[in-house]
């Protein structure tokens, strides 16, 4: 049997979990911009509650591989190199705003390509090319400008760490406390007990973040050949699949080429079975506009960030990282905010709202 390198067996992992996360977002609406818009606009907090039992599902899976010594989630670089708390909350709230113009975030955009979008090609394509470009190329001299190159740290930079070095009990069962409060909120929402689909997707996603660190922690780990302890994001990796694209013979596989893949193919198998599958294209250049935009946004913020909604928002958040709470706010202001502008028509006239809504609020002297 031919022996396949660590980088091959993360990709094939990365394909995996990616076909899943594909299916979570076509058949199970997990969104992360449309549970914003649901909580925001529509009331309804039943797809940003299983982001919460997503987030919960992971804690759990990723402690649990760690307290039985499969993988160590101290070598993961969001708990030992992570970025600053102001690079994190910047590129988030950038993201997020991008996240708006475009109607989904990263791997809503790879899950919209599956379903026949051809707006979301040329958004995936800006995303990847601005992204690469913040890791490696011109933009990445503004990124080292305005923020420190992650050092490493001598403790982890986790919340359950820290609460058990300052506190007292392992990390452990600090994290299965957390995960156990979140997991009550989240199931607090009516809207989501009322939908098995919610709480399926949401176990789904939850499952394929553990699954990341599994295949890259233990499976593709060679200690002569090591593979990055890594899970799901979908900031670099589309940068990475189209360089992988265009040099393959130079290049070698990795865990996010696979997931990139991955997600594209399970949304494709999904929106077929479903008969949804349908080509899309944009309505005027004003919407193409906002694609460009969105995905420049969402490629230099997110890699500014060190993650997207799903590297922040659930690989780090399943690690309890202190950078994952701040992108997520940030994301959710960014979002926000773009959401206004969207309705609203200008900043001037979202600042003027917001004033006239303060002054309403103020108690008659």
């Amino acid at each position: 049997m031919i022996e396949l390198s660590p980088g091959t067996i993360a990709a094939i992992g990365g394909l995996a979990g990616g076909m899943a996360l594909g299916f979570a977002a076509r058949w199970g609406r997990f969104c992360t911009l449309g549970a914003i818009e649901d909580a925001c606009l529509g009331g309804s907090r039943g797809r940003l509650s299983a982001w919460g039992l997503a987030i919960a599902v992971a804690i759990v899976g990723t402690y649990a591989l760690d307290q039985s010594g499969i993988i160590d989630i101290a070598g993961s670089f969001y708990l030992i190199s992570p970025t600053t708390l102001l690079a994190t909350a910047f590129g988030s709230f950038l993201f997020g705003l991008g996240m708006s113009l475009v109607g989904t975030c990263g791997y809503g955009t790879l899950a919209r390509v599956g379903g026949g979008d051809l707006k979301s090609v040329v958004t995936f394509l800006v995303l990847g090319i601005t992204a690469y470009a913040t890791m490696n190329g011109l933009s990445a001299y503004l990124r080292v400008y305005l923020f420190d190159v992650p050092t490493q740290l001598e403790q982890p930079a986790g919340i359950a760490h820290t609460a058990a070095t300052h506190i007292g009990g392992t990390v452990h069962i600090w994290a299965y406390l957390f995960a156990a409060a979140i997991a009550a909120a989240a199931l607090t929402s009516r809207d989501l007990r009322a939908s098995p689909r919610f709480m399926m997707a949401g176990l789904i996603v939850g499952a394929a973040i553990v699954a990341g660190w599994f295949v890259t922690g233990y499976m593709a780990n060679d200690p002569f050949d090591p593979h990055r302890l890594e899970s799901f994001t979908f900031t670099g990796p589309p940068g990475d699949t189209l360089v992988y694209v265009m040099t393959a013979t130079g290049a070698s596989l990795q865990f996010g080429i696979g997931a990139v893949t991955g997600v594209i193919l399970g949304a494709t198998l999904t929106t077929l079975v479903q008969r949804h599958f349908r080509w899309e294209a944009c309505d005027d250049a004003r919407e193409m506009r906002r694609q460009i935009l969105g995905g420049a946004l969402m490629g230099f913020g997110g890699v500014t960030a060190v993650g997207c909604t799903v590297g922040q928002g659930l690989s780090a958040a399943s690690l309890l990282a202190f950078t994952a709470p701040v992108a997520l706010a940030a994301m959710f202001c960014g979002a926000w905010l773009g959401l206004q502008i969207l309705v609203y028509g200008s900043v001037r006239e979202v600042l003027q709202d917001t004033v006239n809504w303060l002054m309403r609020k103020q108690p008659d002297v």
